[in-house]
C-alpha cells in the first residue's frame, strides 16, 4: 500500500464476523449486539424471484451461505409480504410495527430485522446528516451482486493507497459474485477483486481495478481515545449511494458484542471494539469513525437500537490494517484466506433432508461445474475423489482445501439410485 500509514500498524483481534446467508428472493444481513436488537451494518436490497430457478432454495451451499427451504409458491409470499411493508422511500417504515414485519423479528441472515426495535429517527441521537467534503476524503461505496441468490447489497469501504487498496468488512462482500466501488469525490466507479479477506475477524481488502491518484483516508496515529470523546461514522448509510455522517460519542473503548444465535448460526463475540453512541445505520458497515480531527480510529461494524438510542460498534483501525497488511503480503496464515474459495456450484439440502450417509444436494446452481457434470437437486454427494464425505460438513472440508481451476472426482448417486462419477473443474465462487 502507498500509504504507510496503513501498514506499520500491528495489533491482533479476536472479532468473528457473522456469515451472510442467502435466500432466493429476499436479502439482508444482521449482527447482534449484547443485550439489545442490532444489526449488522451492510445493507441489502430486494432480489428477484425469478432468480429462483429450482423448486427448492438451498439451505448450505459449497461456499459457506445459509438459506431455507422455499417452495417458489412460498417466496411468491414473502415477497409480496416484503413489498407491503417496505416503505415507498426505499426503506423499512419506521412507523410501522416491527412486529408485524413479514420476517416476524427475524431475518433470513441469522439475526434480528435490522430495522426491528429501531426508534424514529431523531428521537434521542442527532439525525445522521450528508457528509462534508473532508468527511468524505478516501471513503467508497461498496454494491454487491449476490449472482447465486439473485441478490444485491451495499456498504461501504476506505481507501488506503491511491492505487486502490480499499478495507471493508468481509460480511459487506460475503457471498458476492461481483463487487464495484463508486468514489464519491470524482463518481468514478471501478469494479473490484477480492485480494483475501480474515473472515473470523471481519475484515476483507479489495484492489480497485484500473484505479490511480486516489484520495485515501487519513489515519490516527496518535492513540489517545477517551470515553466521551467526540466521533463522526462515516458511511453508505442504509445503502442510499450517499455518504451520511453521524456524530457522537465514544461509549467504551474495549467493548465486547455478543451475535444472537439463531437457527442459522451459534452466537460469537467480538471483543476489544470501540463501542459509540451515534445513528449507524445498515450499510454503513466498512466506514470510516471518525476522532474530533478527521482522522480515522476505526471500521463501522456492528449496531444495536434499542427504544432511546443507537449504540454502535467499530473495529479498531490498528486491528484491521494490521490484517490488511497481512492479506496484501499474501500471508495465508491464521484466519486469512486470498482471493476467492473454489466452488462446485450445489446448494445443500436442510437437515430435515440429509441423506442418511453422503451430502444431499437440495439445489444445483445453472452453469456451475455440478450443473455441467449432470447433479441434480435431490441427488447424494458420496465421495470427492475417491474419499468418502459421510455428510455436508466433510463435503464442504473436501472443497474447501481447493482452489479455484483445480480438477476432482464427484461420485454421487441419483434419485433412483444409481452411482455416478465424473471429473470436474472446479470455478472460481462468491466471496466468503
Amino acid at each position: 500500500m502507498d500509504d504507510p500509514n496503513e501498514i506499520t500498524m500491528s495489533a491482533t483481534a479476536t472479532k468473528p464476523r457473522r456469515r451472510r446467508a442467502l435466500m432466493g428472493a429476499l436479502a439482508f444481513a444482521s449482527l447482534l449486539a449484547v443485550g439489545a436488537i442490532g444489526t449488522g451494518i451492510a445493507a441489502a436490497h430486494e432480489a428477484s424471484n425469478e432468480a429462483v430457478t429450482a423448486a427448492q432454495v438451498q439451505t448450505q451451499d459449497d461456499f459457506g451461505g445459509w438459506g431455507d427451504q422455499w417452495s417458489l409458491d412460498d417466496l411468491q409470499s414473502l415477497y409480496d409480504q416484503f413489498e407491503q411493508y417496505w416503505g415507498g422511500s426505499g426503506g423499512y417504515d419506521p412507523h410501522q410495527d416491527p412486529y408485524q414485519d413479514p420476517y416476524q423479528g427475524t431475518d433470513p441472515y441469522q439475526g434480528t430485522d435490522p430495522y426491528q426495535g429501531q426508534q424514529t429517527p431523531g428521537a434521542s441521537q442527532d439525525e445522521a446528516t450528508q457528509a462534508s467534503a473532508s468527511e468524505s476524503t478516501g471513503v467508497v461505496i461498496i454494491n454487491t451482486e449476490l449472482g447465486y441468490s439473485g441478490g444485491e447489497a451495499a456498504g461501504t469501504g476506505m481507501i488506503l493507497s491511491s492505487d486502490g487498496y480499499v478495507l471493508t468488512n468481509n460480511h459487506v462482500i460475503a457471498s458476492s459474485t461481483e463487487i464495484t466501488v463508486t468514489d464519491p469525490s470524482t463518481g468514478k466507479t471501478y469494479t473490484a477483486t477480492l485480494v483475501g479477506a480474515d473472515p473470523t475477524h471481519d475484515v476483507a481488502l479489495l484492489k480497485l481495478n484500473g484505479a490511480s491518484g486516489l484520495a485515501t483516508i487519513t489515519v490516527d496515529q496518535d492513540d489517545t481515545e477517551a470515553v466521551g470523546d467526540a466521533i463522526t461514522a462515516v458511511g453508505n448509510a442504509s445503502g442510499g449511494g450517499v455518504l451520511m455522517a453521524a456524530d457522537g460519542t465514544i461509549t467504551n473503548l474495549d467493548a465486547s458484542v455478543t451475535t444472537s444465535t439463531t437457527q442459522y448460526e451459534t452466537g460469537e463475540t467480538l471483543t476489544g471494539t470501540i463501542e459509540i453512541s451515534a445513528d449507524v445505520v445498515p450499510g454503513d458497515s466498512g466506514g470510516a469513525l471518525l476522532d474530533s480531527d478527521g482522522e480515522v480510529i476505526g471500521m463501522n461494524t456492528a449496531a444495536s437500537s434499542g427504544s432511546t438510542a443507537t449504540t454502535a460498534y467499530a473495529i479498531t483501525i490498528e486491528d484491521a490494517l494490521a490484517i490488511a497488511k497481512q492479506i496484501k503480503a499474501g500471508d495465508e496464515s491464521g484466519t486469512v484466506v486470498l482471493g476467492y474459495p473454489a466452488f462446485l456450484g450445489i446448494g445443500l439440502a436442510q437437515s430435515g433432508y440429509q441423506a442418511v450417509s453422503g451430502a444431499s444436494v437440495g439445489a444445483v446452481y445453472d452453469g456451475t461445474p455440478a450443473a455441467k457434470a449432470g447433479i441434480e437437486a435431490g441427488d447424494t454427494i458420496t465421495a470427492v475423489n475417491g474419499t468418502k464425505v459421510a455428510s455436508g460438513d466433510a463435503l464442504a472440508a473436501a472443497l474447501a482445501k481447493k482452489d479455484p481451476g483445480d480438477k476432482v472426482k464427484i461420485t454421487w448417486t441419483d434419485t433412483n439410485g444409481t452411482s455416478h462419477s465424473k471429473t470436474v473443474t472446479l470455478a472460481e465462487g462468491p466471496a466468503k
